[in-house]
């Protein structure tokens, strides 16, 4: 089978999936998040945390909430990973060093998993399991709940509520992403994932040396890696491992995984609007956004400059030479359009271009789908802005589904988008102008040579990764050191927890109103018109707020 068949076919089964599952998954999410019934084992985690169920949170109190709860699991986490080396199942591992917990917390703790260790020499199974995994689903499901209480605050009528945070991340977890996992766990089981509570085991190479293998219980924590848009690997290279990814159906399979929620969640929205053609919309511009990227990053990949690349046929070094060049550019395409991180291939040895299209994938705000829930309350808001823009073009007060779009309203919705290109950009200027930074990049921190303009893409890419909570990274930069540890971990929980209260504001502000009847000049975003509308707001906010940085980066490294 000629490589272009082989992803064409991949290609096409994962749409195929997505498609069969769109309408039953995305109507189940929306079932799980109205229904009024409680099941036993959710009420029993609410008597033994004192939540009522069926008390309705105002913004406010969602928000306090949300960071609450946040926060409360950053420092567990840090206290595990610091307590390690007493715990059973360590693996005669120490704890965890004091830089290294902290970024870890955070990274895990706001579904962003940027990893700055080697996870076989770093985390014993015990923290693997009860620390890392666990927040997997918890990050995750805080994300969806946020996305959901946006949606009711669009529905609404005047006064209500935005639901309860504690009921949605409960119902996100036991409903939604557990059963998926236990789904993809056992699929991913039958093509030879591991799942052992080893160490290692050693074996025989060719050569007659002998060599030391970490085993891990991967597969139960690639189900939610990739469900959750998570990403961060059990073993050091992640999914490039053949441990974590053996064959091209396990690698089909992931990026469905990684895909799956985002995507189905604009069936959510529509179902919960009732107006399904909402979410379809939002679908249809989700999906453009991905299907270019994709298109540009196979031309770059398959089409490389140089004399030593095109002599030999493509840029094969860092790539999935398994699968072919195709699977790795859709692998990383899908995890950058998402929060998703994990990687089957070094992004760092893309193309000038092919690299750059994954770093606009994140400056985009990861809203093509997007991660579990943030992808969705990122394109509304983007939505939001439109609307406005479109009020401002024909001279009305601009409506979304019958809210009115005022001063309060878009205000939120500006400083939710603001607040990750100030972190990217002031971050990556911090850390350029550090002497220590040139160090940190090895061959591209070399000032004067071509290399260095791709030392700045790997701090850009870096702060893209964190402020966005992807967690992928263009590998060549070591991060280890005490500023990168804290300015990344920072970027992390500023970039996940602010954007969340200014979004629950926003919530709070539509479910005030009362929902106004379209009228002849409402516009209407359930068509083709506002979709194309859509499309450029996030083009221009991406295009206009990162270009220059794009410019003396990834473009620059292009042209060279």
């Amino acid at each position: 089978m000629s490589p272009a068949l082989a992803a064409a076919l991949q290609l096409a089964l994962v749409v195929a999936v997505l498609a069969v599952l769109y309408v039953p998954l995305g109507d189940h999410m929306a079932r799980t998040y109205t229904s009024r019934t409680h099941l036993r084992v959710e009420r029993i985690g609410y008597r033994m945390v004192r939540v009522d169920p069926d008390a309705d949170q105002s913004w406010k109190a969602y928000a306090a909430s949300v960071l609450a709860f946040t926060l409360v699991s950053i420092l567990g986490l840090y206290l595990l990973q610091r307590v390690q080396g007493v715990l059973p199942l360590s693996n005669g591992l120490a704890g965890v060093s004091p830089s290294v917990a902290f970024n870890t917390a955070i990274s895990f703790a706001t579904n962003t998993n940027w990893q700055s260790y080697v996870p076989e020499t770093t985390m014993g199974h015990l923290t693997q399991m009860i620390g890392l995994t666990v927040q997997n689903f918890l990050s995750a499901s805080v994300g969806m709940a946020v996305a959901v209480a946006l949606i009711r605050g669009i529905v609404a009528v005047r006064g209500g509520g935005l639901g309860n945070f504690w009921v949605d991340l409960t119902r996100g977890v036991v409903r939604i992403l557990l059963p998926l996992s236990i789904i993809v766990a056992i699929i991913l089981l039958t093509q030879g994932v591991i799942m052992s509570l080893h160490t290692s085991f050693t074996a025989t190479g060719l050569d007659g040396s002998t060599s030391a293998y970490a085993l891990a219980p991967v597969a139960s924590q690639e189900a939610i890696k990739e469900l959750g848009t998570n990403g961060g690997g059990v073993l050091n290279t992640n999914s490039a491992h053949p441990f974590e990814n053996p064959t091209p159906l396990s690698n089909v399979v992931e990026v469905i995984a990684l895909l799956l929620i985002p995507v189905c969640l604009t069936r959510t929205f529509g179902t919960m609007v009732r107006d399904r053609r909402q979410g379809t919309v939002l679908l249809a511009v989700m999906g453009a956004l991905w299907a270019a990227q994709l298109a540009v990053g196979l031309w770059a990949e398959s089409s490389p400059h140089g004399v030593a690349a095109q002599a030999a046929g493509a840029m094969l070094e860092g790539k999935e030479v398994r699968f072919g060049i195709p699977s790795s550019v859709l692998f990383a395409v899908s995890t950058t359009g998402t929060s998703t991180g994990a990687v089957n291939s070094m992004h760092d040895s893309y193309t000038g271009l092919g690299g750059g299209g994954l770093l606009l994938n994140m400056l985009f705000g990861e809203i093509a789908p997007g991660g579990v829930g943030s992808g969705l309350f990122g394109i509304l808001v983007l939505a939001v802005i439109a609307v406005f823009v479109g009020g401002l073009l024909v001279g009305r007060t601009p409506e979304y589904l019958g809210k009115k779009i005022g001063r309060r309203e878009i205000t939120m919705a500006a400083l939710s988008i603001l607040v990750m290109p100030a972190l990217v950009l002031i971050c990556t200027a911090v850390a350029v102008v550090l002497p220590s930074t040139s160090g940190a990049l090895g061959n591209s921190g070399d000032p004067g040579t071509p290399g260095a303009i791709h030392g700045f893409s790997e701090v850009l890419y870096a702060f893209a990764s964190a402020a966005n909570n992807n967690g992928s990274a263009f590998a060549g930069i070591t991060v280890t050191n005490d500023f990168f540890q804290i300015a990344l971990g920072l970027a992390m929980l500023l970039g996940r927890l602010l954007p969340i209260v200014f979004i629950l504001a926003l919530a709070g502000s539509l479910a005030e109103q009362t929902p106004t009847p379209a009228s002849t000049g409402t516009l209407p975003t359930r068509g083709v018109q506002f979709g194309v509308l859509l499309v450029g707001v996030v083009i221009l906010v991406a295009a206009l707020t990162f270009f220059p940085a794009l410019a003396l980066g990834p473009i620059a490294e292009a042209l060279v």
